[in-house]
């Protein structure tokens, strides 16, 4: 009997790493999915609008 594969598949939710980018007075939170939060004055907010950054759920 042949065995099978023991791979496994990819996460359905891969990582989200946001950052903060200044941008002249403001920061924003930015996501590697592409996501940005609004501009900030205070970049403990943008920081705050990063931490809360969730993906989408998928419609199953």
């Amino acid at each position: 009997m042949a065995q099978q594969d023991e791979r496994q598949a990819p996460p359905a939710h891969p990582e989200h790493r946001t950052t903060t980018v200044e941008q002249g007075p403001f920061c924003f939170a930015r996501c590697v999915c592409g996501w940005r939060g609004p501009a900030r004055r205070a970049r403990s907010q943008a920081r705050t609008d990063g931490a809360g950054h969730h993906p989408p759920v998928p419609n199953l």
